[in-house]
């Protein structure tokens, strides 16, 4: 895997799409792969608490029958973390401000997905 030019990616990701405030590749045990996250958060800290978002969503969604779990999303009162995952080693992250809108931050994010899914092949 090019990590630096998953790195790449997320950056131009994180610049060059509205309201989107950080990224961060992580695989499903937790270890961050690439980020270009807000200088105050901890790449380590933020990567474990993705993949145990994503473990404890997978749960759920077993437990109430909604099959494999397509994304994962928190909305809070300064904006949205969005998990959605990246082949079958990776999660994206993704942290966007409340004035996102929501289908366009969608279709940024899936076109993304595509592109870090090539790099990692």
């Amino acid at each position: 895997m090019g990590a630096s030019k998953i790195g790449g990616i997320l950056q131009n990701f994180v610049s060059g799409t509205a309201d989107v405030q950080g990224a961060a590749l992580v695989s499903h045990d937790g270890l961050p792969l690439a980020s270009s996250l807000p200088g105050a958060m901890d790449e380590e800290r933020t990567s474990a608490m993705s993949a145990a978002m994503l473990s404890l969503g997978e749960r759920i969604g077993k437990e109430l029958s909604r099959g494999n779990v397509e994304k994962i999303m928190v909305e809070g009162a300064d904006g949205y973390g969005i998990l959605i995952g990246c082949g079958e080693d990776a999660v994206f992250l993704v942290l966007a401000n409340q004035s996102a809108k929501q289908g366009l931050l969608m279709l940024d994010i899936k076109r993304a997905v595509t592109e870090i899914k090539a790099a990692l092949n």
